[in-house]
């Protein structure tokens, strides 16, 4: 079933994120990353989602041009890995290497961090400006699977160029849509469903 972010309120703070990245098997802490930098762009993805998988090469790509521009990047993976391991740790590293990511794949086993911002789906794309407030949250462009329409990115891109630039992007934006969070039985939020 098709779910839509929840639209955290713009202007919101960066919220706590502190996670042990897949591939490297670090600790990161999101603050950290963006101190100095353009922005944030945290993006919640996962393994085996159709929606995620239908813009992963071109989310890649644009990733690495936002590194490439400034920004510091970081996807988090909150699915329960006990119900889908096919997203756990271990495949997400092997998805990580063998696509050549230069950013981080956290996990996020206790889902905290999926909940402080308000997840709801894969992919749910979240981009905080050079003073850790959200600037953008929403689709990565208007294809779907299925849709017909071309992967593009140009949501997500038109709001990094600004972000780039110091400009506030379009507050018109659009909820992202893709498959739910798998959260842990009973560990649903109040806000999910």
């Amino acid at each position: 079933m098709a779910t839509p972010s929840t639209m955290l309120p713009l202007g919101t703070p960066l919220p706590a994120l502190r996670l042990k990245d897949a591939v490297t098997g670090r600790t990161l802490d999101a603050a950290a990353e963006a101190r100095g930098k353009k922005g944030l762009l945290v993006a919640f993805i996962c393994n085996h989602c159709p929606y995620v998988k239908h813009v992963q090469s071109e989310l890649v790509r644009v990733a690495h041009a936002a590194l490439d521009q400034g920004f510091a990047v970081l996807a988090v993976n909150s699915n329960d890995e006990v119900t889908y391991p096919q997203d756990g740790p271990a495949a997400m590293r092997e998805l990580a290497k063998q696509e050549g990511w230069r950013f981080p794949f956290l996990f996020d086993e206790r889902q905290e961090v999926a909940k402080s911002f308000r997840a709801a789906c894969t992919p749910d794309l979240y981009l905080f400006d050079a003073t850790g407030k959200l600037a953008y949250r929403g689709q990565f462009d208007d294809s779907r699977p299925n849709s017909g329409k071309p992967v593009t990115g140009a949501s997500l891109r038109a709001a990094l160029e600004a972000v780039a630039a110091g400009r506030a992007p379009d507050e018109n934006q659009l909820a992202s849509i893709g498959c739910n969070i798998k959260w842990k039985p009973g560990n649903e939020p109040p806000y999910f469903g």
